[in-house]
C-alpha cells in the first residue's frame, strides 16, 4: 500500500468516526437536498435536458483540438493573449513571469478549482506575492490554512461557530459574530484589496467556442471584481470546460446552478470575450487565458474514461455519496474529491498513487443517478479498477487471493465447505478488519 493510500485510509477512519463531523455535513447536505427539487421544477424534462447537455459535451470533447483553436483564433481577434500549458509547472511559471512583468505585489483571485489543483497559493506566497482569496468560503478556509473541502462549497464542514471562532483568532473580531457580520467583515478587508490589485484571477465554468470567451458563474460577484478592477486578468481554466457555442449556456448555466446549489440560477453570470476595448470604459487593460492539461490529454485518449471529461464541476456526486458524507473531502488527499474526483485522479496524478479512491466506493450508482451530464461515473470506477489491474498494479497476497476464489467457485465440494462456521472462522482470521467498526449483532446477521 502506497504513502498516499495509507494517509488516506487513516484520514478517512477517523473521520467516519467523527460523529461532530457528520453531523455538520449532513446539516449542510440537507439543506441542499431541499433546494435541488425545487431547482429542477424549472425543467419541463429533465431527463431530457441532460442527455442534451451531455451530447453537446461529446461534441466539444470529441472535436476539442478543433474547439480550442477556434476559441483561440476569435479571442487573440480582441486582443486576448492565449497560454498553452502542459503542466501546473508551466501554468506557474506563466503566471509568475507575467507577475514580474508587472510588478504585481497583490493579486486578488476568485473560486478556482484548477488554481487549487497547481497550487498557485504557495507558488505566489513563495515569491513574495500576496494571493487573496475573494470566494467567503474560499477566503475562510485560506485563513484556516486548509485546502477547499468541496467543489462547490469550500468551508462545507464548519458552522457558523467554527467560522465565529476562526475570525476571532486571525481578524480579532467578537467570538459571537452572526453570519451577516462576518460577511460584512470579510467585505470590508476584500474590497480594500481589490483597489491594490495588480493582476486578478480567475477559473471559468466554461470556454466558449464560436465567440472567443470564457463564462463565469458566481453568487457573490467577487469574479466580475477580481477581473475588472486590476489592469491585468488571467483565467486558468481546464482544457475540458470546452462548449462549442454561446447558445449552450440556455442550457449549461440553469443545469450548473440546479445541480450546483439548488437554484434556478446564479446571481452573476458573465462572459467576458477579452481585456477593455477602445470604446469601452471598463475591464482590464490585459487579458490572458491559461488553457491547461496537466492529464487531461491522458483521459481525451482513454476511449472509455473520456467520458469523465464532460463533468461541469457541480459538485452533485459528492453530495450523494454516502463515503464523501461519511469521510468528507480532506480524506481523499486530492484538489478532486468524491466519486469525480475518484474517477480522474487516478488519471491526473497517476494510478499507482491513487488507484486506491476508486476502490473507496459502494458503487451503488447515486453518483451517476444525479450527475448533471448523465457521467456513467460508477461504471468509470470499475474502469479504474480493471486498468489498475491492468497495469500490474496489485500485491501478491491479491493476486493468491483470487486465484484462491476461483478455484473454489470452480469445485462444488470446497463451495460447500465454505458454508457455517468454517466460513465465518476464515473471514475472521483473514480479514481483520471487516468488523472492526460494527457491533458483534450486525456482524453475525450480516455474515
Amino acid at each position: 500500500m502506497t504513502d498516499t493510500a495509507n494517509i488516506f485510509k487513516e484520514k478517512s477512519t477517523s473521520k467516519a468516526g467523527d460523529v461532530e463531523h457528520r453531523r455538520k455535513i449532513n446539516f449542510n447536505i440537507g439543506k441542499y437536498n431541499a433546494a435541488v427539487p425545487k431547482g429542477k421544477e424549472q425543467f419541463l424534462d429533465l431527463h431530457l435536458a441532460r442527455e442534451r447537455a451531455k451530447n453537446t459535451k461529446w461534441r466539444a470533447i470529441e472535436t476539442l483540438d478543433q474547439q480550442l483553436e477556434e476559441f483561440e483564433l476569435t479571442f487573440t481577434k480582441r486582443g486576448g493573449k492565449v497560454i498553452w500549458a502542459e503542466n501546473s509547472q508551466q501554468a506557474i511559471d506563466e503566471i509568475l513571469n507575467i507577475c514580474k512583468e508587472k510588478n504585481c505585489k497583490t493579486l486578488v483571485k476568485s473560486k478556482s478549482m484548477v488554481t487549487e489543483e497547481i497550487h498557485l497559493n504557495d507558488a505566489l506566497q513563495k515569491n513574495g506575492i500576496e494571493s487573496i482569496e475573494t470566494d467567503l468560503g474560499e477566503y475562510i478556509q485560506q485563513l484556516d490554512g486548509e485546502a477547499p473541502y468541496h467543489i462547490v462549497t469550500p468551508a462545507m464542514h464548519k458552522s457558523k461557530e467554527d467560522v465565529a471562532k476562526l475570525f476571532h483568532e486571525k481578524l480579532g473580531t467578537a467570538i459571537d459574530l452572526t453570519p451577516t457580520e462576518m460577511t460584512l467583515v470579510a467585505r470590508n478587508i476584500l474590497r480594500e484589496k481589490y483597489v491594490q490589485a495588480e493582476i486578478g484571477v480567475t477559473g471559468a465554468n466554461f470556454i466558449i467556442s464560436d465567440i472567443g470567451a470564457v463564462a463565469v458563474t458566481e453568487n457573490e460577484g467577487n469574479a466580475r471584481l477580481s477581473c475588472a478592477f486590476p489592469k491585468t486578468h488571467i483565467v486558468i481554466v481546464g482544457i475540458e470546460k470546452m462548449i462549442p457555442s454561446v447558445t449552450d449556456l440556455g442550457l449549461f448555466w440553469p443545469l450548473l446552478s440546479t445541480f450546483g446549489t439548488g437554484q434556478k440560477i446564479t446571481v452573476y453570470n458573465s462572459i467576458i470575450t477579452g481585456p477593455k476595448q477602445d470604446n469601452e470604459t471598463d475591464g482590464p487593460e490585459e487579458m490572458y487565458v491559461i488553457l491547461l492539461d496537466n492529464g487531461r490529454t491522458n483521459i481525451l485518449q482513454n476511449p472509455k474514461q473520456r467520458e469523465s471529461l464532460y463533468c461541469i464541476r457541480c459538485g452533485a456526486c459528492l453530495n450523494a455519496c454516502p463515503v464523501y458524507k461519511n469521510i468528507g473531502g480532506h480524506a481523499y488527499g486530492a484538489t478532486y474529491s468524491g466519486p469525480i474526483g475518484s474517477v480522474i485522479t487516478p488519471h491526473l496524478q497517476g494510478m499507482d498513487e491513487f488507484k486506491h479512491l476508486s476502490y473507496a466506493s459502494s458503487l451503488c450508482g447515486n453518483c451517476t443517478e444525479v450527475c448533471a451530464v448523465k457521467i456513467n461515473l460508477h461504471e468509470l470506477l470499475l474502469e479504474n479498477r480493471h486498468e489498475s489491474v491492468e497495469e500490474g498494479l496489485t500485491t501478491f497476497s491479491e493476486k493468491m487471493a483470487w486465484k484462491l476464489w476461483k478455484v473454489s467457485s470452480l469445485k462444488r465440494g470446497m463451495m460447500n465447505m465454505g458454508n457455517g462456521a468454517i466460513k465465518n472462522k476464515v473471514v475472521n482470521s483473514l480479514f481483520k478488519g471487516w468488523k472492526q467498526h460494527r457491533s458483534d449483532l450486525n456482524f453475525r446477521k450480516n455474515i
